[in-house]
């Protein structure tokens, strides 16, 4: 495999979960049914802090200073983010991490690490999405075009986190480690999208 083409694999492998994570049920999901403008800046808010503390720590960890440059580059991008939604917010204090982090702290290797933030940013980017859509809908360009520009930056950080997984993947094991990584990661959010609308008495299948 090639950087070139592992995004676009993480994405075919995980075409209908990130489809559904895209859709409007998923704010839906992330909100337990408060879909108020305030709950949907929480859930985004929730996101970024924890991914901050998580790269935080890779970064930390990491065992290369070139790895560990980028992820607290990452780690510092995820807190702007996460100040420039809480200021839509009157106050906010994070609150539980997503269920995806578990699954992201579950990687071990740096290989795996970088997997699964390619799995994270493409459930983030699919969140983005929506919530831009959310924000236009609710006649609100300002905020839409805050999440719309976030997802520009989630992608930033995408190809960023691709490229150093290309300078690290020494062979295909390394290559299918990562994918293994990204793929439990997006199966995690959508396993939490799926219960949490089932338990909500939501039909989790259709896209709508």
């Amino acid at each position: 495999m090639t950087p070139e083409d592992f995004s676009p694999a993480v994405r075919e492998a995980n075409k209908t979960e990130l489809s559904r994570l895209g859709s409007s049920k998923a704010l839906y999901a992330l909100t337990a049914g408060d879909m108020e403008p305030e709950a949907v800046l929480a859930a985004m808010a929730d996101d970024h802090a924890a991914a901050a503390d998580l790269y935080d720590g890779w970064a930390r960890d990491a065992a290369d200073d070139e790895t560990a440059d980028r992820l607290a580059a990452a780690a510092d991008a995820e807190r702007d983010a996460y100040e420039t939604v809480a200021e839509e917010l009157d106050a906010h204090d994070p609150g539980a991490e997503p269920e995806l982090y578990a699954a992201m702290e579950r990687a071990g290797t740096t290989v795996e690490r970088l997997g699964a933030f390619v799995g994270r940013t493409l459930v983030a980017k699919a969140h983005r999405s929506q919530a831009t859509g959310f924000f236009t809908g609710q006649a609100d360009p300002g905020t839409a075009s805050t999440f719309r520009g976030l997802g520009d930056d989630l992608e930033d950080g995408l190809t960023d986190a691709v490229d150093r997984l290309g300078a690290l993947a020494a062979d295909e094991d390394d290559w299918d480690a990562a994918e293994a990584a990204a793929d439990e990661v997006v199966g995690a959010a959508y396993d939490d999208y799926f219960e949490t609308l089932e338990e909500m008495g939501v039909n989790p299948k259709p896209v709508c």
